[in-house]
């Protein structure tokens, strides 16, 4: 089926560099995106990032190395 859509300039030139990257077709990275709203959105539960919480004796100070910052947000 044929259909028109009005896509704003700068969203239809970002497309257009995207496709280009990529190699492929405009109509394909659309369809893409048509294919993922109606069955892709519903599959993929939206996970939450919750960072941990750390107390400090004095407020506003807190010295970490880089390797602590790690331990503390690794995932499992």
């Amino acid at each position: 089926m044929r259909t028109t859509i009005d896509i704003p300039d700068d969203t239809y030139r970002n497309l257009k560099i995207k496709a280009a990257h990529e190699g492929v077709p405009v109509r394909q990275i659309v369809l893409r995106g048509i294919q993922w709203e109606l069955e892709g959105a519903k599959q993929r539960p939206v996970r939450k990032l919750q960072l941990p919480l750390i107390r400090s004796s004095r407020p506003d100070t807190l010295e970490l190395t880089n390797e602590q910052v790690d331990e503390l947000t690794a995932f499992s």
